[in-house]
């Protein structure tokens, strides 16, 4: 049985207003593995492709590479656009030692409400990927469910978007409360491909452009909100 715990802590300003929620890294991560191209940081696998979004969006030029001037770049990223990120996940076990999310057992989550109480400009949530079984908005649903809270839906087009009342239930004062947002990103992972390839959206961006596949369909999606 591998122990697959998050390597990193959670990355937060005090001006933080968006955080991006996620599981956990692959886990090469976690023993120290690294592959030429990962970037000892959050999201820093170079196979996960976050930060080649975000770099394609924001013309960055960032370095792939073990470098600490490649964390320090993302950590000056995050802290210019006031984001943050805080993986929902701090430890699972595996039999299977792989990133795949269902192969997640004895899964124990971080307090990410505590979070929200402890940084109050946070106002969304960006979670990189949907309600699948182990997905972040699965565990976040259940994180809160726990509380007596739920999820209010606000739009069904992908990405999907809700919102729940922050406060009553970490006995904040009534006049803290303030309402979050969650945007369910199409998951980063490869395996997410195929559910793009679906959407009818991209079916009709794929139509007009032969050459637009789903690295453009992701950049599209996440430059709204990153």
């Amino acid at each position: 049985m591998f122990k697959h715990t998050h390597p990193y802590p959670p990355f937060i300003q005090p001006d933080t207003t968006k955080l991006i929620v996620g599981t956990l890294p692959p886990p090469r991560f976690t023993t120290g593995a690294l592959l030429e191209k990962d970037v000892d940081f959050c999201y820093g696998s170079y196979y996960n492709s976050l930060w080649l979004f975000i770099d394609k969006i924001h013309h960055l030029n960032l370095r792939f590479d073990n470098s600490e001037e490649a964390v320090e770049e993302r950590k000056q990223f995050l802290a210019k656009h006031k984001i943050g990120v805080c993986d929902i996940v701090e430890s699972c076990e595996r039999d299977k030692i792989d990133a795949s999310d269902l192969g997640m057992k004895n899964v124990k989550l971080r307090n990410l409400m505590g979070y929200l109480k402890e940084y109050p400009n946070i106002d969304t949530l960006l979670f990189t990927g949907g309600n699948s079984k182990n997905g972040p908005e699965y565990f976040f649903r259940k994180h809160i469910k726990e509380l007596g809270l739920k999820l209010k839906l606000v739009s069904n087009e992908v990405p999907r978007i809700h919102e729940f009342v922050n406060g009553s239930a970490t006995k904040q004062p009534v006049g803290s409360y303030r309402t979050i947002k969650t945007v369910s990103l199409t998951s980063v992972s490869g395996a997410a491909n195929i559910s793009i390839s679906k959407i009818p959206l991209y079916k009709h961006l794929k139509a007009k452009n032969p050459a637009f596949n789903t690295f453009d369909f992701r950049v599209m999606q996440y430059r709204e909100f990153l």
